[in-house]
C-alpha cells in the first residue's frame, strides 16, 4: 500500500484539522513504530505502521465519524441562510465534507452523527433497514397503557400510511410524563406528531440512540468526539 502523509493520517483519524495535528507533532506527542516523529510530511503505511498519540494507538480511517450531543437552537444542516447550524460547533478545519446523518429539530437535543461517509449514511437512513432510534420525551399529560397499545399498532398522523409499530415505555407518569419511544422509521416530526395524536404534546425531546450508537453521557450539550473503531464497526453492521 502506498504511504500517506502523517498529518493527513492523523486528521482522517479525527484528531483535528491539519493545523491542529501539526501542533501535536510539534509537541512530540506522536510516535510511529515507537519512534517520535515531528515531521508532518513523514509517510506512513496504514495497516503496517503503528501510529500512537500519547499512549493511544491511532487507527487509520478513510472516512470521519463524529458523535455530537446536539444542543437546542441549532438546525441539523451543513448550511442555512437564516439559522445557526450544527457544523458551527466544529472548527473550520473539520467541517469540510461532513454532514449530519438525518435531522433533529431545532429544539431537539441529543445524539447526532456527522460523517463524510455517504454509503453508511444511506444505509442508516434507508426505509428498508428499519434502524432503531430511541428518544426520551417529556410530554404534557398522563401517558398510559392505551397509548402504549396505540403506538404498538401504528398511528395515523396524517400521512398516506400509518406509522410503523413503535415501542412506548412509561418512565414517569403524572400531569407531565417522561417516556421513551423507539421508532424504526424517520418521518418528519414523527415523535411530536405521534404524541400529539394521542393528546399528549411534546414539551422536550432528546435522542438517545441510533442503531448501535448511543449518546455518550460524558459529552455536554454542544460537545462532540470521534467515534471509536468499535462504534464504527458496529454501525456498519446495521
Amino acid at each position: 500500500m502506498k504511504g500517506i502523509r502523517l498529518d493527513k493520517y492523523l486528521a482522517q483519524a479525527g484528531l483535528g484539522s491539519r493545523t491542529q495535528v501539526k501542533e501535536l507533532l510539534k509537541k512530540g506527542k506522536v510516535t510511529v513504530n515507537g519512534q517520535e516523529v515531528r515531521r508532518p510530511e513523514e509517510k506512513v503505511i496504514p495497516g503496517e505502521d503503528t501510529v500512537c498519540c500519547g499512549e493511544e494507538t491511532v487507527g487509520h480511517q478513510e472516512h470521519r465519524y463524529y458523535l455530537l450531543n446536539k444542543p437546542a437552537g441549532l438546525v441539523s444542516a451543513t448550511e442555512d441562510s437564516r439559522e445557526r447550524t450544527v457544523l458551527e460547533l466544529f472548527p473550520q478545519g473539520l467541517r469540510r465534507g461532513i454532514f449530519p446523518v438525518g435531522r433533529l429539530d431545532k429544539d431537539t437535543v441529543g445524539l447526532l452523527l456527522l460523517t463524510d461517509d455517504g454509503e453508511l449514511a444511506h444505509r442508516l437512513l434507508s426505509p428498508r433497514k428499519h434502524v432503531e432510534k430511541v428518544y426520551e420525551a417529556l410530554v404534557d399529560g398522563q401517558m398510559n397503557q392505551e397509548d402504549q397499545r396505540a403506538f404498538a399498532q401504528g398511528l395515523d398522523i396524517g400521512d398516506d400510511t400509518p406509522t410503523r409499530p413503535a415501542r412506548l415505555e412509561l418512565c414517569q407518569v403524572g400531569e407531565q410524563s417522561l417516556v421513551r419511544i423507539t421508532l424504526t422509521e424517520g418521518r418528519y416530526h414523527q415523535v411530536k406528531r405521534m404524541c400529539q395524536t394521542v393528546g399528549k404534546p411534546v414539551i422536550k425531546l432528546k435522542r438517545l440512540s441510533m442503531g448501535s450508537l448511543k449518546l455518550d453521557d460524558s459529552l455536554r450539550e454542544g460537545e462532540y468526539r470521534p467515534l471509536t473503531e468499535e462504534e464504527i464497526g458496529r454501525l456498519k453492521e446495521c
